[in-house]
């Protein structure tokens, strides 16, 4: 029996899928700057029209690289806020979580130092926005409606925290001991957030 043939969304979305894949594995490792998008053509077994069409440039390709990756954590942060049932322990735990991933050598490389110098800083900013703050107001919500929450504006506190942690995330990713700059950063916020519960850890 023959193989269907796929259409021509279905193989846009192989095209991309494999760019997207080769890419994320040479941008971790040995980074943007090192590899030429001839390399990650040859790697995604498509042409170099391929990348243009589909993603523009070398850096559009590295846009949607993070926007993965950001998705992916995401994802990873609200699955695991979903498994307590207590908003300010997963909030918490949710935030250890994150740091813990900002010592993942891909997230180090691609999302914490490269996004800054390839997109610019507002634009590294504006994505962790879309991303980040969502979910912590999300979670600074959860607090609030068990009357747990210090009186305060929640998007202007979800901005803040997201500062923060941005922040840190940016410590450890520098850190001559990114484990150890973890657990002190993970101390001075959860200090930090302290201050936003009525009945503080």
């Amino acid at each position: 029996m023959p193989t269907p043939r796929r259409s021509q969304t279905e193989r846009s979305q192989s095209t991309q899928a494999a760019l997207i894949t080769a890419a994320r594995k040479l941008f971790a490792d040995p980074g943007y700057a090192a590899v030429p998008a001839d390399e990650i053509v040859r790697a995604a077994g498509v042409t170099r029209g391929a990348l243009y069409h589909h993603f523009g440039d070398k850096q559009g390709l590295f846009r949607a690289v993070i926007e993965q990756i950001e998705t992916e954590i995401t994802e990873e942060l609200k699955a695991f806020g979903q498994s307590v049932d207590d908003p300010w322990a997963a909030a918490i735990g949710a935030l250890s979580h994150f740091l813990d991933v900002c010592l993942r050598p891909e997230v180090v490389r691609i999302s914490l130092t490269d996004a800054i110098s390839v997109l610019g800083w507002p634009a590294w900013r504006e994505l962790e926005n879309r991303y980040g703050l969502g979910l912590i107001t999300e979670f600074l919500e959860g607090v609030a409606a068990e009357g747990r929450l210090v009186d305060g504006p929640i998007p202007e506190l979800a901005q803040l925290v997201l500062s923060a942690c941005a922040e840190a995330a940016l410590m450890i990713a520098h850190a001559e001991d990114p484990e150890a700059a973890k657990e002190k950063s993970l101390a001075a916020l959860v200090a930090l957030l302290s201050g936003l519960a009525k009945d503080r850890v």
